[in-house]
């Protein structure tokens, strides 16, 4: 059996500090293991090859705007296996580069095979028997499959698989209505696809705040056919294509959607049955996920888990400052707890939608509704906004009346991701209190403005809904 110093599962941000340890400790012996290519979910089949192909997304879109201000463009072609082949050609290089580094190492010893305790602080990878007293489990997850009649038998895309087309589908059914729906249906729609998305709950992208989904869907109707409510009951053949059957949730009443392909975006799930962490003595919840206390570390004592291994936030950002708090903990002997009040996070959709910390009903139900106020700004009574032609996005913010201190802040509009930042920084300065932003000066004009001007704009809360009333953004 071979010894360890550390054992890290999962290659993406159990790798962070991997390289400082052994700087720090020359004599050190780890070992890395993972199954699938080198880099993490993130670079692999996420975060960036997501990406890389929202943004000729994003410019279709773009393009399509044009003539508001009188600009005659036409696109007269989209090559979608260039911009697939791009994209693979890309993330390839940085796993071939990863791969090559963790297999020449020879400080490291890296399994390309799938893992398993077997008992405390042993794990069988592969044929190998090998152990350590401090483990890092970053191994990531998976998609999620809904038990839906016949979909295992005419085959199906996911999150992963949608990476490996090399032509696109005259028709796409998404099932699912959340950031992976919506992301992958602003792809596909604007390469030219007839999307249909079909979520189950009665909202599409249910995370965000009600009348941001509202809206979302207002413009993402533009372009993709959303059904929401509606459980997806079998699929069926018919002839070349798929027939999806689902049901109104409420009524019984059942549709069918035709597609050439679906496409499941019904969430993530955890990669425990294949580690057997029971074995190992580690602890999971019932869906699965790696229980943690607030200092990262496991039921078993210095084992670690964090990124998508412990269910709490699946993000790459949430990830890497995970791995900062094992670090200093497991190997610097810290007392550093986990911080999750200002998680931020994006959709990078069309519209685009970001937010950061608490949402409204949150705030309401932990300070009270009396006790918090909300501002309000839409893009479009900005100098910025105007010259844009943007038109009902807006920025919407949160706000401790006794401290003045900010909750929560959420966008709907060009740049969110972007715009959001300057909250994120604020929600982690001491104190958070809104008078840097207030006070700061914006340039002007510029669609930074938007978010000043939503903390101008701060009121009670019965007046905001109010004025959501008014702009039909809530029944």
């Amino acid at each position: 059996m071979k010894e360890y110093d550390l054992i890290v599962i999962g290659s993406g941000s159990g790798m962070n500090y991997v390289g400082l340890m052994m700087q720090e400790n020359p004599e050190m012996k780890v070992a890395i293991i993972d199954k699938d290519d080198p880099g993490g979910i993130c670079l692999t089949r996420g975060c960036i090859p997501s990406k890389m192909l929202l943004y000729p997304a994003e410019l279709v879109r773009e393009i399509g705007r044009s003539k508001e201000f009188g600009i005659d463009a036409e696109i007269k072609s989209i090559d979608f296996s260039f911009i697939m082949d791009k994209m693979r050609s890309s993330i390839g290089k940085d796993i071939e580069m990863i791969h090559n580094g963790l297999s020449s190492s020879p400080k490291m010893d890296y399994y390309e095979d799938t893992v398993e305790f077997i008992e405390p602080y042993i794990l069988k990878v592969g044929d190998e028997t090998i152990t350590s007293k401090m483990i890092y489990l970053s191994i990531g997850s998976k998609p999620m499959i809904p038990p839906v009649k016949g979909l295992d038998d005419l085959g199906y895309l996911t999150s992963d698989t949608v990476l490996d087309l090399t032509s696109l589908p005259e028709s796409l059914a998404i099932i699912g209505g959340g950031y992976i729906a919506a992301e992958y249906g602003h792809f596909f729609s604007a390469m030219g696809s007839d999307v249909t998305i079909i979520g189950r709950s009665p909202r599409i992208i249910t995370q965000e705040e009600p009348e941001i989904s509202e809206l979302a869907r207002r413009k993402m109707e533009d372009h993709i056919s959303i059904i929401t409510d509606h459980e997806v009951a079998e699929v069926q053949a018919s002839g070349n294509q798929k027939k999806i059957l689902a049901k109104n949730r409420q009524t019984g009443e059942e549709i069918e959607v035709l597609a050439d392909e679906i496409l499941v975006a019904t969430g993530r799930s955890p990669n425990t049955d294949i580690l057997h962490p029971e074995k190992g003595n580690i602890e999971t919840d019932e869906r699965g996920w790696i229980k943690v206390n607030d200092h990262l570390e496991t039921s078993c004592p210095n084992v670690w888990a964090f990124g998508d291994a412990n269910g709490k936030y699946l993000f790459k950002h949430v990830g890497n400052y995970e791995s900062t708090v094992v670090y200093q903990n497991s190997a610097l002997n810290g007392d550093v707890k986990v911080d999750y009040h200002a998680v931020p996070h994006a959709i990078f959709s069309y519209p685009e939608i970001a937010g950061v910390g608490m949402g409204e009903a949150e705030a309401v139900e932990h300070y009270g509704k009396g006790n918090i106020s909300i501002g309000f700004q839409r893009f479009e009574d900005t100098g910025k906004g105007m010259a844009m032609a943007l038109e009902d996005y807006f920025v919407k913010v949160i706000m401790d009346n006794s401290t003045n201190i900010l909750l929560g802040a959420h966008i709907i509009g060009p740049q969110a991701s972007v715009l959001i930042h300057q909250m994120i920084t604020l929600m982690n300065t001491p104190g958070a209190d809104v008078g840097p932003i207030v006070h700061g000066m914006d340039i002007h004009p510029s669609l930074s403005e938007v978010v000043k001007r939503a903390f101008y704009s701060r009121m009670p809360v019965e007046e905001y809904h109010s004025i959501l009333k008014e702009l039909s953004l809530e029944s």
